[in-house]
C-alpha cells in the first residue's frame, strides 16, 4: 500500500486506488518550502480581506499550516473529523475518477508543487491549488455537502470520446509546462492543440457542462452579491495572481445560473468572467437542476444514444428497476422510444447496483441484447402482470411462446423461469431454443444456450460506468508520468542556502550567517529574489535595520533588471513590517 489509510479510505473501490500514490514528504526541497510560504503568507494577508468567512476558519479545522507544506497524514488526522479525508495522486487524473473521489468524501490532492517561475499560477494541480484551496472550504457543511453531491452526480455524467482527448493534452501541457528545461515551442504547440480540440468539440457531452460548472463553482467560484463578491473557489483562493485580479472591474460578474454549464473556460488563460452564488445552498439547487437534464434522469432513446456515442461503459436502468452495464453499441427505435438494444462484449446484469447471480460477465461475454416495452394489443405490461396475467397470456414455465412486441420485435422460444425483484415484478425471462427478431431479421437465435429477456416498458435511467463496480476489472488506467526535476550543481547550491535560511528561522541553526548566505546570493544568484525576501524578514523581525535596507536596495536592482518580479518582490516586502528609519 502506497499510502496510509483510515475508516474513509477503506471504502473506496479499487479502480479508484489505482490513482493514489505516496506523498514522499521528505522530496520537497527548501525552494518548494519557501514557495508554500510565500503563497500562504500572501493570501492569508489578502484573502483575509476578499475570501469567503469558511477560508481562514477552515484553514485552521483542516490543519494547512502557512510555514510548511501539509503532510498529508497529518491532514487525514484532522479531516476525518469533517468526515473527509484527501489522497495524493500524480497531477490530473480522469475526470470522472476525481469527481467520484468526491463522491466518497476523498478530496485528490496532487502532491507536487508548482516551481518558483510559476509562483503565481500554474496550470498543473498542484498541493498548493488542492491542499490550501480546495480543503479549508469543506470545513462549511452545506459546501462540504454540495462537493460531495457534485461528484456523485458528476462521476455519472456520458463522457465523448473527445472529452479523454482534451483531458490527455490538458495533462499533457501541464507536466510539460512543471518541468524544468521544456522548449517554449513545445509549450506552445502543447497550446495549440488544446485550443483546436476545444474548437472542435462538437456537441458537448455531459461530462463537458458538468466539468464546466465544477470549474465555475468549485474551481473559480464567487460567492455573495455581484457588488460585493467574496472567494470561495480553490482556483482563486490558490493563485495569487487571479485572487487580485479577479476582484478588479476587469473580470465580469454573472449571477449563478444553470448557463455556466453553456460556459467553456480556457485553462490556458486567465477567466474574463467569473459566476456569483448568493450562498452555498444555491449550488446545490442549480446541480440538481442540471441533473435533472441528464440521462441519469431522463433516460429514454437519448440516454441509451449518449452511451452508444460515448463508447464507454455505460447502464441503462429499466422500469423493473434492472440494470444492464456493457459496451452498448445498438438501438432500435419505434415511435421515438427504444424497443430493443445491444451491448458488445462484455457485459453484466443487476438490480439496485447489485450484480444478479448468473448474470455476470462471464454469462454475458460476447454482450448483451433485449426487447423492451409492450406487448401487441395488450394493455398492461409485462411488468404489472400478476402470476394470474402471466399464466393467462401463456408467460409462464415450459410454455413455447411467440412474444410480439410494439415495434415489430418478436421473442420465440420456451420458458425456461423467471426472476422478480422485490417488489413482486417480473425482471427477467430466461428461453431456451429462443430466436429474437425484427421485421423477420435475425437478432439472436440459440438452441442450447440460455437467453435472458429483459423486463421493462421504458428506459428510466443511463449513466456512466457500472451498476455493480464489482462486476468489471476497472482497474486499466495507465497516465503518462509528471517529469521530476533534477538540479545541477548552480541549482543545489541555491537549494543549500535556501535549507540553511529556513533552519535559521526555525531555530534549528542559528549559527548561520545570513550575511554570507546573502553575499552568495548576491553575487552567484542576481536573478534569484525569494530567498532574499526572507532574509529581509529575518532583519526586520531581528532589528537588524541597516541589514534590511541592505537586502532591499538589493531588490531594487533586482526588480530593475527583471521588471515582471517587481510586484511579487514588493508583495513580499509588504508582508513584512516596513523598516523604521531614525
Amino acid at each position: 500500500m502506497t499510502y496510509e489509510s483510515n475508516p474513509i479510505l477503506d471504502k473506496l473501490p479499487q479502480h479508484l486506488k489505482q490513482y493514489i500514490k505516496p506523498q514522499n514528504y521528505e522530496d520537497y526541497t527548501a525552494i518548494n518550502q519557501a514557495v508554500w510560504r510565500y503563497v500562504m503568507r500572501k493570501n492569508v494577508d489578502y484573502l483575509s480581506q476578499v475570501a469567503h468567512g469558511s477560508y481562514l476558519d477552515g484553514l485552521q479545522k483542516t490543519g494547512i499550516a502557512i510555514d510548511h507544506i501539509p503532510n498529508m497524514y497529518g491532514m487525514n488526522r484532522i479531516l476525518k473529523d469533517l468526515g473527509w479525508a484527501a489522497v495524493a495522486v500524480d497531477g490530473f487524473i480522469p475526470p470522472a475518477a476525481f469527481m467520484e473521489f468526491q463522491a466518497y468524501n476523498v478530496l485528490v490532492i496532487a502532491s507536487d508543487i508548482r516551481q518558483l517561475e510559476h509562483i503565481e499560477y500554474t496550470p498543473a494541480p498542484d498541493i498548493i491549488h488542492e491542499g490550501a484551496g480546495h480543503a479549508p472550504i469543506i470545513a462549511n457543511p452545506e459546501y462540504s455537502e454540495y462537493l460531495r453531491r457534485f461528484g456523485e452526480i458528476g462521476c455519472k455524467a456520458v463522457s465523448s470520446a473527445k472529452d479523454f482527448e482534451l483531458y490527455e493534452a490538458v495533462r499533457h501541457l501541464s507536466i510539460i509546462k512543471e518541468a524544468q528545461g521544456t522548449a517554449n515551442s513545445e509549450i506552445e504547440e502543447a497550446e495549440k492543440l488544446i485550443e483546436e480540440l476545444q474548437e472542435n468539440m462538437g456537441e458537448p457531452s455531459e461530462m463537458a457542462l458538468i466539468r464546466n460548472l465544477h470549474w465555475w463553482t468549485v474551481e473559480y467560484g464567487l460567492i455573495g452579491t455581484i457588488e460585493n463578491p467574496k472567494i470561495y473557489g480553490a482556483g482563486l483562493l490558490s493563485s495569487i495572481g487571479e485572487s487580485a485580479w479577479c476582484m478588479t472591474d476587469e473580470v465580469k460578474k454573472i449571477p449563478y445560473s444553470i448557463a455556466a454549464a453553456h460556459t467553456p473556460f480556457d485553462i490556458t488563460k486567465p477567466q474574463p468572467q467569473l459566476f456569483v452564488t448568493p450562498d452555498f445552498a444555491f449550488l446545490s439547487q442549480v446541480l440538481e437542476d442540471f441533473a435533472n437534464t441528464m440521462a441519469l434522469r431522463t433516460g429514454g432513446l437519448s440516454g441509451i444514444q449518449k452511451l452508444i456515442n460515448s463508447k464507454e461503459l455505460g447502464t441503462i436502468e429499466l422500469s423493473t428497476g434492472l440494470q444492464v452495464s456493457g459496451n452498448f453499441n445498438n438501438v432500435i427505435a419505434h415511435d421515438g422510444s427504444p424497443i430493443y438494444f445491444q451491448t458488445k462484449g462484455k457485459s453484466a446484469l443487476a438490480y439496485r447496483e447489485k450484480e444478479l447471480v448468473g448474470q455476470d460477465t462471464n454469462q454475458h461475454a460476447t454482450g448483451f441484447g433485449s426487447p423492451i416495452g409492450r406487448l401487441k394489443g395488450i394493455n398492461i405490461p409485462i411488468e404489472e402482470m400478476s402470476p394470474r396475467d402471466l399464466k393467462a397470456y401463456k408467460i409462464y414455465e415450459g410454455e413455447h411462446v411467440s412474444l410480439d412486441f410494439v415495434g415489430n420485435i418478436n421473442v420465440s422460444g420456451k420458458i425456461i423461469t423467471g426472476t422478480r425483484n422485490l417488489q413482486g415484478q417480473i425482471i427477467l425471462i430466461t428461453f431456451e431454443n429462443c430466436k429474437v427478431t425484427h421485421k423477420g431479421k435475425v437478432l439472436f437465435k440459440s438452441e442450447k444456450e440460455l437467453y435472458n429477456m429483459a423486463i421493462g416498458e421504458h428506459i428510466v435511467s443511463a449513466f456512466n460506468g457500472p451498476a455493480d463496480l464489482k462486476s468489471f476489472d476497472l482497474i486499466d488506467h495507465e497516465l503518462s508520468k509528471t517529469i521530476a526535476n533534477t538540479n545541477d550543481d548552480t541549482a543545489n547550491e541555491l537549494e543549500t542556502y535556501y535549507h540553511q535560511i529556513r533552519e535559521f528561522r526555525e531555530g534549528k541553526n542559528t549559527t548561520i550567517s545570513r550575511h554570507k548566505v546573502f553575499k552568495e546570493v548576491q553575487q552567484k544568484f542576481s536573478k534569484d529574489w525569494l530567498l532574499s525576501v526572507e532574509l529581509y524578514e529575518l532583519a526586520v523581525t531581528n532589528g537588524d535595520t541597516g541589514f534590511a535596507t541592505e537586502i532591499k536596495q538589493h531588490l531594487e536592482k533586482v526588480k530593475q533588471d527583471n521588471p515582471s518580479l517587481g510586484h511579487l518582490i514588493d508583495d513580499g516586502l509588504n508582508l513584512v513590517e516596513p523598516v523604521k528609519t531614525t
